[in-house]
């Protein structure tokens, strides 16, 4: 089948975007790759990798203390990355907490508000859908405390039943309701400003984990009611090894620190300290300035594409690859039917072949998919699957890219006597 051009509202070509990629020069399979795992960790632009360089051949110095230009350099370069990533998302920096990643926000929500707010027969509540990173820091503390974890079902087409949100909320003990604002596996863009109304309500916070959506969607995090937000950086084109804990400030004034040491303290004395105002609080030790760095020009990067046209773009392609791909003979697609329901990514399995030989073939033609539970056991159980194939898109994908997917699964059919 011939590949359809995306009428994109990206304020440039596709082609000139993918030249800002370096890795996309690669040859894999004497194929240029085709990069179709971006909910995993999204390609770089060279303007990030050129800020990371940067920093470290003309900045490279401790900061916030010592008072020579090159500290003063790293700190702008640090505070400005997250002046830059607050700005992209519509919150204050005094309330952007620079993480390793959202797994590490949500293990700071966990062990710093959990431990004080979570009681014995308490509930957090949280969805079949969730990430690992949203379901296990809530079995800890749950068998930490005393509490209970309970699940939201999902429907035959991967969506929440917010009747069955109500009832669960309406026992009075839920104190938590921790929800993926996009799944990784099914897609869903899952009703979160609705979801924190009704919880917000009923006396329960809220934490969002963010870290699909931010790259593809335009998120004012005010608009979602969380309380909580965490995403991170090397999903939305950044460096790896740095994310974002948002939080209310009310509430991280009120939460003691996750980590003690250098950088967060006010005052220490010989037997008790106190803390640094927040951020600083949560941000024991030499942070990732280079990190830091490099994230606020992949924020710079996203918005100058603009959120509207990356979520326009990436929709388009999910449009296409549902089309494609339900012309696969024994294919199953996973989540929402409709694109504009759904982020930029496909799950899938095949009649008869097994995900990871299915990304094996893919790859033999240089098509790069994900394949397994994607940290989603839970879901896959739901499923009733031991795992998906699955194909996900950014900014710099085409239409021909799921071309190649499609006859890659076709070989993989034949490779198999489909």
């Amino acid at each position: 089948m011939e590949a359809v051009t995306t009428q994109s509202a990206l304020p440039r070509s596709v082609e000139e975007i993918r030249a800002d990629f370096p890795i996309l020069a690669r040859q894999i399979g004497g194929m240029p790759v085709a990069y179709l795992d971006n909910a995993a960790t999204a390609q770089k632009p060279a303007a990030v990798i050129e800020a990371i360089d940067s920093y470290y051949r003309n900045s490279n110095a401790n900061i916030h203390r010592s008072m020579h230009d090159l500290a003063a350099d790293a700190t702008a370069l640090y505070e400005g990355g997250r002046e830059r990533v607050a700005e992209l998302v519509g919150v204050r920096p005094g309330e952007a907490v620079f993480v390793r990643n959202a797994t590490e926000a949500i293990n700071l929500v966990r062990f710093s508000w959990g431990r004080r707010n979570v009681g014995e027969g308490d509930t957090v509540l949280i969805t079949r859908m969730e990430h690992h990173s949203n379901v296990v820091p809530w079995q800890l503390l749950c068998q930490e405390q005393g509490a209970r974890l309970q699940y939201l079902e999902i429907d035959d087409e991967g969506r929440l039943d917010l009747g069955e949100l109500e009832q669960k909320l309406a026992s009075g003990r839920v104190k938590l309701v921790a929800v993926a604002h996009v799944s990784n596996v099914l897609g869903t863009i899952n009703p979160v400003a609705e979801i924190s109304a009704r919880a917000s309500a009923a006396g329960a916070t809220v934490l969002i984990d963010g870290a699909q959506a931010v790259p593809q969607l335009p998120v004012d995090i005010a608009e979602t009611g969380a309380d909580f937000y965490a995403f991170t950086g090397h999903k939305m084109l950044g460096p790896t090894g740095i994310g974002v804990l948002w939080g209310r400030r009310e509430l991280l004034d009120e939460m003691p620190p996750f980590l003690g040491g250098g950088s967060m303290i006010k005052h220490v004395a010989d037997d008790l300290s106190t803390w640094a105002p927040p951020p600083a609080k949560f941000e024991a030790g030499t942070p990732a300035i280079a990190e830091a760095a490099g994230l606020g020009v992949a924020a710079d990067y996203l918005a100058s594409l603009g959120m509207s046209a990356v979520r326009s773009h990436e929709r388009e392609l999910t449009a296409y690859a549902l089309e494609r791909l339900a012309g696969v003979s024994g294919l199953r697609i996973y989540g929402p039917p409709d694109a504009g329901d759904r982020g930029g990514l496909v799950s899938f399995t095949l009649d008869g072949i097994h995900p990871h030989d299915l990304a094996e073939i893919c790859n033999r033609g240089g098509v790069a998919i994900r394949a397994g539970h994607h940290c989603a056991q839970p879901l896959m159980r739901s499923l009733g699957v031991p795992g998906t194939a699955r194909a996900s898109f950014s900014v710099y994908n085409t239409p021909e890219e799921v071309d190649r997917l499609v006859d890659a699964l076709e070989q993989a059919r034949a490779v198999f006597g489909g």
